[in-house]
């Protein structure tokens, strides 16, 4: 009888079969991974100018942005339409004056907000503040006089309402005459 070649080119079973050898990855040392804050202002924009902690300015300090301060000023901060934020590292030793102001540091002077001041718990303030609206945190030291004061525009609407409350509210109606031919009730009688 004769085998077909297929049977006869089945391979016979080795005894020591050759596999590849497993890869082992190389071993790796395990590291967390950590998380870094960084230093957050409040409200940051990228058009706030940035005076550094090491930076001391002697007189006049005005401007048409709005400006985070941490260094030194003595003499006089005007940015009448801007906001103010007197960084923790920031020593004022002026007359301030801008729309909104949050102070972290120290100020010696009177402090002017058209909109709103704000004392952070790291605040040391020794002057007056004139504001429409104040906030104060507890832990921040002040030492002088506040001045509440309204905005122009809530006292000039509030003018015509105290106007009107001075009018009368009644107004009696208009007495009627008779016609040529009517009489009158008082005629009657």
């Amino acid at each position: 009888m004769w085998k077909s070649r297929r049977e006869d080119e089945k391979p016979s079973p080795s005894p020591n079969p050759q596999q590849p050898a497993p890869v082992v990855p190389a071993p790796t040392s395990y590291q967390p991974t950590r998380t870094v804050e960084t230093p957050k202002m409040d409200n940051y924009r990228a058009d706030v100018a940035h005076i550094g902690k090491s930076v001391i300015i002697k007189g006049e300090l005005s401007g048409s942005e709005d400006l985070y301060l941490d260094g030194e000023v003595e003499g006089n901060i005007d940015l009448r339409n801007h906001n103010l934020v007197i960084g923790p590292n920031g020593r004022v030793h002026a007359n301030v004056q801008a729309k909104d102001i949050v102070v972290h540091g120290k100020v010696d002077g009177k402090v002017t907000g058209t909109d709103k001041v704000e004392l952070k718990k790291s605040a040391v303030l020794n002057g007056d503040i004139e504001t429409q609206r104040i906030v104060i945190e507890d832990g921040a030291f002040f030492k002088g006089s506040i001045d509440i004061r309204k905005s122009e525009a809530k006292v000039e609407a509030a003018r015509p309402a105290a106007h009107a409350a001075a009018a009368p509210m009644f107004n009696p109606p208009a007495v009627a005459t008779p016609h040529a031919g009517a009489s009158s009730l008082a005629e009657k009688k």
